[in-house]
């Protein structure tokens, strides 16, 4: 996946910062302590000591390899009395170092692989959180979750051509978004959300996505125009030079929620546009939850046969049925 200079910055600095606070309240707790136990300080000397007079040798020549041995059974002994002093006084020897946040780089962002310097999965992370929050600024993220979703306004009653109610069948998808926002990681399912307006399709769905953002998985959530509207600015050079690559951002996040597809204005480009984003997830394993509120027939008009059958066939459908529900809300609020 690939990111923008800007998106890089920012998570470089984040990744900085996270490795001075750790050595900042290193120094401070060190200071603390010596300023406790002065013979601690005395001891670090000496240990210290024992390296510098190491190179020395090294450099001086002579029985190099006897020098070495007895400066090693030196340091060790120090180091041993070094960590009794700490404990005795209610520390050990890891007081006094810095806890960095990711302990395969000590907040560097690189680590050594193969011989080769490489971006460490920390640094991944915080590219792929700072390049999701840029694309969520205008999403209602925070305005829904499991807990203030009711079904309380969901008829009991079986109607004609209906398998059951739309209280157990809201009940029944209550769960499974409940089960798979518990149960996420890279590699879920894809959902496929239908069904008229003001059923729950986006509560639910924001819902998921506000449970598997706690988790520290990276979330997309937008509504098929504002994707369409990104791309297009993307593709026809609208987009500043130090923005996000959407597209890449899209594909690259761990979860990718689209919201209303079918209302956005459809040509040559956007159609494609969207099946590519979402075929290409699709092919790399990556979940994709898609709402719309049209029937299979309307999206067949508007998308091509193949496009249909991939969202059809690649993700489980979660029918919505009933009244609108937003209606009885402001009733009984009113």
């Amino acid at each position: 996946m690939g990111y923008s200079k800007k998106v890089r910055r920012e998570a470089t600095q984040l990744i900085q910062q996270r490795r001075l606070d750790a050595e900042r309240e290193a120094q401070f707790r060190r200071e603390k302590i010596f300023a406790e136990i002065p013979e601690a300080q005395s001891f670090e000397r000496s240990i210290a000591s024992c390296g510098i007079r190491a190179g020395r040798a090294v450099l001086k020549g002579g029985n190099v390899h006897e020098e070495l041995q007895k400066l090693r059974a030196e340091s060790a002994r120090l180091q041993k009395e070094y960590e009794e002093l700490l404990n005795s006084r209610g520390y050990s020897v890891k007081d006094t170092e810095p806890q960095y946040t990711c302990k395969k780089c000590n907040d560097t962002g690189y680590v050594e692989l193969d011989n080769r310097t490489v971006v460490c999965s920390c640094l991944r992370n915080a590219m792929v959180e700072i390049a999701c929050r840029e694309l969520n600024k205008k999403s209602p993220l925070n305005l829904c979750t499991f807990e203030d979703f009711s079904l309380d306004y969901y008829s009991k009653e079986v109607r004609e051509g209906y398998p059951r109610s739309s209280y157990d069948q809201l009940s029944m998808i209550y769960k499974k978004c409940r089960d798979y926002a518990d149960n996420f990681n890279e590699h879920s399912p894809s959902l496929l959300m239908m069904g008229m307006t003001g059923l729950g399709k986006t509560h639910l769905s924001l819902s998921i996505a506000n449970e598997v953002i706690k988790k520290g998985y990276g979330v997309i959530y937008a509504s098929a125009p504002t994707i369409v509207s990104q791309l297009e600015k993307e593709h026809f050079g609208k987009q500043k030079p130090e923005d996000e690559s959407v597209e890449e951002t899209l594909t690259g996040c761990d979860l990718l929620i689209i919201d209303d597809l079918g209302t956005e204005f459809n040509n040559k480009f956007t159609t494609p546009a969207v099946y590519n984003v979402f075929n290409s997830r699709i092919s790399a394993g990556k979940p994709v939850i898609v709402n719309t509120n049209l029937k299979v027939s309307e999206l067949n008009e508007i998308y091509s046969d193949r496009f249909v059958s991939r969202i059809i066939g690649e993700a489980e459908r979660l029918d919505f049925f009933g009244d609108d529900i937003r209606i009885k809300k402001k009733a009984s609020q009113g």
